[in-house]
């Protein structure tokens, strides 16, 4: 099986490229733009972005998000996000390992669970998350759009 470690600084230029095949959704532009946000997200100690790479180059991230809580007994949560595999390397074990070390890291920060939605219609998508741990219907999702100006 691949192995996922965190990301580092400079992997960002293979971030988004890794984005970019994948055509999940518009990455942060100018290049300007994307360097300041990754710098907050890298400063971030509850954000951690895991990445499984193949000859120096990222074929799969996810990133986890945590937050404390008064609930729970005081456990935490987390929300997992970004989960992006290239193309050309799904079905390997890159997505797995990303999304195994981002619940490894929940577990360790004494999570209570971690939430994931996913809006992909396709269902070997769901079947993977289900693979990685995840049950679908626990809980119901809902999404507050940003309105338009």
């Amino acid at each position: 099986m691949p192995n996922a470690r965190p990301a580092l600084a400079s992997d960002l230029a293979s971030l988004l490229e890794l984005f970019r095949a994948a055509e999940v959704s518009a990455a942060a532009e100018p290049r300007a733009r994307a360097e300041a946000i990754w710098a907050r997200m890298l400063a971030h100690e509850d954000v951690a972005v895991f990445v499984s790479a193949m000859d120096d180059r990222i074929v799969a991230t996810c990133m986890l998000i945590t937050a404390p809580n008064l609930l729970r007994g005081g456990r935490g949560y987390g929300f997992l996000e970004n989960v992006v595999t290239h193309p050309a390397f799904r079905g390997q074990g890159h997505g797995r390992a990303v999304v195994s070390a981002a619940l490894a890291a929940a577990w360790a920060k004494d999570c209570h669970h971690v939430l994931l939605q996913s809006g992909r219609k396709d269902p070997r998508v769901h079947r993977f998350y289900e693979g990685c741990g995840f049950i679908p219907g626990l809980r119901v999702g809902y999404v507050a759009q940003r309105p338009s100006e």
